[in-house]
């Protein structure tokens, strides 16, 4: 029984060695690093498993060849002769553990003494020439691939800088850099530009005007066959395309034309009476009186339904024409014919068609016109007016401007037209000088082809210069008669804040002309 209780004191003994040693060797790492660990480790496993000769082996092999010379300690202590027995054991893994603590010791000393001054050298010497390799590299330029045989006859653009290259001082005598193959650009005069701008912004290619004059011509005929179908009490006459695009005053684009559709009025039976005489007071406008009721009654004439007040109403027209384009007609036949579409605008007051081209859109506005009633041959058109100046007619100024621009250039060889077409393509891109019409343009011109000064191309940017100063000057004064009915001011119609922003965008483009091209 004695010797039951002394083995099992002995092997709880052994067990709670076990577990510190195994708590040691567990944070050995931390402490001793890995090669200190394995050493632990090794040692451990001697103790455990094989107490005795193998510990005192692989200790021996160790430390002999040192002769303890390193650890002084561990020379004194003196190494166990026989294996064997739980003290034996004891002893060989405390001595296995206090050589590695030595061994620590020492290697600590060595990594806190100063390194010996060849060592220094070497290391010194061996950075210093992985410096120079680096350096080396670094400075060693790239070569650019051989351009093509092809690319040989242009010039090769030039090495960027190398970025290890030091920035210093040029040399004494600095390489000439070679000359550039492609001249400078050259500055170009307002005049220059002005014609530049004119051929790119302003200029409408031919195919293109052939295109919508072709399609208007169309529209026209098919128009001109349902009216003489659906109203064939109503003697309209020949539908005729007209406009800035047939006179050569369109610019920028071919998207408008013009399709008038003149009223045959009896002869003797209505006579025109202006404006300014009537209650409306308008001296734009001017009123179809029906004239003869008591010699040919009222309704003897097939115009006589649209009376109002014993004048031929424009707006009675207007919307039994507004009514049949829009329900009646077949539009989508007709552009298929055609090779388009064709829809009329809904959101226009007046009667304009879109026209949608492959190659061009294109508005056709349908005038009704009542035209060649007197000597003077005036041109008067219904139009959506407001007021009391809702049932007269609009007189229609710009075939005569049209055709004293054209006398006008025929007689001096000038350019009064192109000067027109270019104020129209300058305000027609400005945001604020887009208010601008053609009608407030043409008058400008006409003020000053007028005048007996030189009209020649070469003269044609000092002609623009002055046609802005005679805008800014009817600006300031909110005046601009009409030249060919003086008592008509187109400015009435702006506001004080547009006449100021249209004012300030001149003035601008006057002392910077380039600003506006």
């Amino acid at each position: 029984m004695a010797e039951f209780s002394q083995k099992r004191g002995k092997r709880r003994d052994d067990e709670v060695l076990g577990s510190a040693v195994d708590f040691l060797l567990a944070n050995a790492r931390l402490v001793l690093g890995v090669g200190g660990a394995a050493v632990l480790g090794i040692a451990t496993l001697a103790v455990k498993r094989r107490p005795g000769g193998f510990a005192l082996s692989f200790v021996t092999a160790a430390w002999a060849p040192r002769g303890g010379q390193d650890c002084p300690k561990l020379a004194s202590v003196p190494l166990p002769e026989r294996p064997g027995g739980f003290a034996l054991s004891f002893v060989t893994a405390a001595w296995a553990l206090e050589a590695l603590m030595c061994l620590c010791l020492q290697l600590m000393d060595r990594a806190t003494s100063p390194r010996d001054e060849d060592e220094a050298k070497g290391d010194t010497t061996c950075l210093e020439d992985s410096w120079k390799e680096l350096s080396l590299l670094k400075a060693t330029p790239c070569l650019q691939p051989r351009p093509p045989p092809a690319a040989l006859s242009q010039p090769l653009s030039p090495l960027p800088p190398s970025p290890s290259a030091p920035e210093g001082p040029a040399d004494d005598h600095p390489q000439m850099s070679p000359p550039c193959s492609s001249p400078a650009p050259l500055c170009l005069t307002f005049q220059e530009k002005l014609l530049a701008f004119e051929r790119d912004h302003v200029t409408i290619p031919v195919a293109h005007v052939a295109l919508a004059k072709q399609l208007a011509g169309d529209i026209a005929l098919e128009l001109q066959a349902y009216l003489r179908n659906k109203f064939p009490e109503l003697p309209f006459g020949a539908l005729v395309p007209s406009g800035p695009l047939y006179d050569g005053l369109q610019a920028g684009l071919a998207d408008h034309v013009r399709l008038l559709v003149p009223l045959v009025l009896e002869p003797g039976l209505w006579s025109l009476v202006p404006g300014v005489d009537t209650v409306a007071r308008d001296p734009r406008c001017w009123a179809v009186h029906r004239t003869q009721l008591e010699f040919r009654s009222r309704g003897s004439s097939p115009w006589d339904r649209f009376l109002v007040g014993g004048y031929l109403s424009s707006r009675a027209l207007l919307e039994l024409l507004r009514k049949a384009l829009a329900t009646s007609v077949n539009w989508p036949a007709i552009g298929s014919l055609l090779g388009c579409l064709i829809r009329p605008s809904v959101a226009s007051e007046e009667l304009l068609l879109e026209v949608q081209h492959e190659h061009l859109e294109l508005n056709v506005a349908v005038l009704l016109a009542v035209t060649g009633t007197n000597a003077e041959d005036r041109l008067l058109l219904a139009w959506p007016l407001e007021g009391l100046a809702g049932n007269l007619w609009l007189q229609d100024l710009y075939p005569a401007e049209a055709a004293r621009l054209r006398a006008l250039d025929d007689h001096d060889t000038g350019t009064r037209r192109r000067l027109l077409l270019l104020l129209c393509g300058v305000c027609h891109s400005h945001p604020a000088l887009s208010r601008l019409g053609r009608r407030h343009l043409t008058q400008v011109v006409l003020r000053l082809g007028e005048e007996e000064v030189d009209w020649a191309e070469a003269a044609l940017g000092e002609r623009f210069l002055q046609a802005l100063e005679l805008l800014i000057s009817g600006l300031e004064r909110a005046s601009l008669p009409c030249h060919f009915n003086p008592g008509v001011n187109l400015f009435s119609s702006l506001r004080e804040e547009e006449i100021d922003d249209i004012g300030y965008a001149l003035y601008s483009g006057l002392q910077a002309p380039e600003w506006l091209l």
